[in-house]
């Protein structure tokens, strides 16, 4: 069974940057896509960002384009979110997610991480 933990989330200004890391274990990890959701209090999970397993391929929310980079390390089984010009409406729960393939719809993922908290003050 795949075991996602993430790291790296934690308080920041708005302006500023942090990278979220995401560590797959359990099965092969090139075999899988990647994908950053969020949820922040009241509101639904979010696409973030996607990439496909040979890293080729990345997708974007409307909401983080321009501003956050999706990227992963296969040899590291790892998943990077490189987070910059936060905004105070990028403050939720950050989650990891492995599926087939790249999708924005959560269902679409079986494996997940605990989520790691990210709070941008304004």
């Amino acid at each position: 069974q795949e075991q996602l933990v993430e790291s790296g989330g934690g308080l920041v200004q708005a302006g500023g940057s942090l990278r979220l890391t995401c560590v797959s274990s359990g099965r092969p990890f090139d075999s899988d896509a990647m994908a950053w959701f969020r949820q922040a209090p009241g509101k639904e999970r979010e696409f973030v960002a996607g990439i496909s397993w040979s890293g080729r391929n990345t997708y974007y929310g409307d909401s983080v384009k321009g501003r956050f980079t999706i990227s992963r390390e296969n040899a590291k089984n790892t998943v990077y979110l490189q987070m910059n010009s936060l905004k105070p409406e990028d403050t939720a729960v950050y989650y990891c997610a492995a599926g087939p393939a790249v999708s924005s719809w959560y269902g679409d993922f079986g494996s997940w991480g605990q989520g790691t908290q990210v709070t941008v003050s304004s």
